[in-house]
């Protein structure tokens, strides 16, 4: 009974009315959708239609590249054909040409050796030869003739014998030319050079005219260590200058030259010695003058020691102080140490005997550094003039190894001026050293004796003194 209340139907019928708007949305949703496929359906359609028709028009166009490369692919095979044609005609014709060449390799190799050993003589004569000084297009000309795997043809043989009509023809002339050589002090130095065929090179420069010798090994002119004596620089001069028609000459290439000028004088072995013989010999001078006057000065104050003490030990004996004062004041001028010790001891001489021993040997003592003045001088000069030549060693020593580092160690003529200078210097240090040593040592031993005889001195006028003494104490006690 209640299902059929009032409340009942009314919501049967809002049930009722819910489910019919419910189904006519629905059903409006289901026809867009419908609506929507069909769209999508159709455009599906028309996209598909021309991706065929895309195809179709690929389709053709692959059709005819593949007809081109079958086409392509048909010359190459002819061409292929054509070439494996060439090759077994050019293999024919290889081994027609190996069989030829081996017939006639022989030959061509005696050919060859000859021509190469030629070449190789030609070698040994040119960097022997003095004439191939800024020649080197000679060596150039000759070079591919000596590798073994090149064959000359007639314009190599002809360049070769060129090359050989050229040192023959160059060694029988007098010529000149500015070059470039190796000095003698080991530096590249340019100068005029003159070629007496292939036996004497002769270079001058604004300061020297010497002999040059030819270097095979670094294919360079270097200066001989010494100049030769002045009557050859004379007579290369005058040849130089057009004076004279005669010039020496060195046949012997090089050996009498090196042998010649062998010897030097003592000037030129300073010179080779460096800036720092220089002083050195100052050194020694400073040291002559020094001795000369030392010895001079000890000479005289000996003399002077033993004659005036004797003229004062003779007036002391007496007893005449005056006579002794008047002898020490003549030579007061003279400023001599035994004058000075003489007038210290006779102004002391009424003091006691120990008094008037420390009065003259504090005179004596004061006049020590005049004797010994000058004589520690020579022993610093002595030590450092062998000082000196050791520097001159070391710097003569990176004079050498810059010129190895220059031009190698292949000719060690190069480096005889940082060898000069390293023994000169170290030599004469020592020729210097060694003699003011010994003076040094004969001057101390002069002037201790001068101290001592002055000592002797002092003791003899202290016991006349006394002696004077005792003789007056008797009588001035009777």
């Amino acid at each position: 009974m209640k299902l059929r209340s009032p409340y009942f139907l009314v919501y049967l019928a809002a049930l009722l009315i819910f489910v019919a708007v419910a189904t006519s949305s629905l059903a409006g949703d289901i026809r867009q959708a419908v609506q929507k496929a069909e769209a999508d359906r159709a455009a599906s359609l028309t996209e598909a239609k021309q991706s065929e028709a895309d195809i179709i028009a690929d389709r053709d166009t692959l059709m005819a590249e593949v007809l081109r490369l079958e086409k392509e692919q048909a010359d190459l095979e002819a061409q292929l054909g054509e070439l494996n044609r060439r090759l077994v005609d050019g293999n024919l014709k290889r081994e027609k040409l190996e069989h030829q060449w081996s017939t006639r390799e022989l030959g061509f190799r005696e050919i060859s050796g000859n021509v190469r050993v030629a070449a190789r003589d030609l070698e040994s004569l040119l960097k022997a030869s003095p004439l191939s000084g800024g020649q080197d297009w000679r060596f150039e000309v000759i070079s591919p003739l000596l590798d073994t795997g090149y064959f000359p043809d007639i314009d190599d043989i002809t360049g070769m014998a060129g090359v050989f009509f050229d040192e023959m023809k160059r060694g029988g002339e007098v010529s000149l030319e500015e070059g470039t050589f190796v000095g003698r002090d080991g530096e590249p130095t340019t100068g005029r050079i003159y070629h007496l065929g292939k036996f004497t090179t002769i270079y001058q420069t604004s300061q020297e005219t010497g002999f040059l010798n030819w270097s095979p090994d670094g294919r360079r002119f270097f200066a001989l260590g010494e100049l030769p004596p002045r009557r050859v620089t004379r007579s290369i001069e005058s040849y130089l200058s057009g004076d004279s028609d005669r010039a020496p000459m060195d046949m012997s290439h090089g050996a009498a030259l090196r042998q010649f000028t062998h010897g030097a004088s003592l000037m030129d072995q300073l010179q080779a010695g460096g800036p720092v013989v220089w002083p050195i010999l100052l050194i020694a001078v400073v040291a002559l003058v020094l001795v000369i006057y030392k010895f001079i000065y000890l000479h005289r104050l000996h003399g002077n020691t033993d004659r005036i003490m004797g003229e004062v030990t003779e007036l002391a004996d007496q007893g005449d102080w005056v006579g002794c004062e008047q002898v020490v004041d003549r030579h007061k001028g003279q400023k001599w140490p035994v004058v000075r010790m003489l007038k210290a001891g006779l102004a002391a001489r009424n003091e006691k005997r120990e008094t008037l021993e420390s009065v003259l040997q504090e005179s004596i003592l004061r006049e020590l550094p005049e004797v010994q003045r000058g004589i520690a001088i020579l022993a610093v000069l002595g030590a450092v003039a062998p000082l000196l030549g050791l520097l001159g060693t070391v710097t003569g020593m990176i004079d050498t190894f810059r010129i190895i580092t220059l031009f190698g160690t292949s000719d060690p003529k190069l480096m005889s001026g940082g060898i000069s200078e390293a023994l000169v210097t170290t030599e004469v240090g020592l020729v210097v050293a060694i003699p003011i040593m010994l003076l040094h040592t004969i001057l101390s031993r002069r002037s201790d004796h001068l101290i001592g005889d002055m000592e002797e001195k002092a003791v003899q006028l202290t016991n006349i003194i006394e002696k004077h003494k005792l003789a007056i104490s008797p009588a001035a006690s009777q």
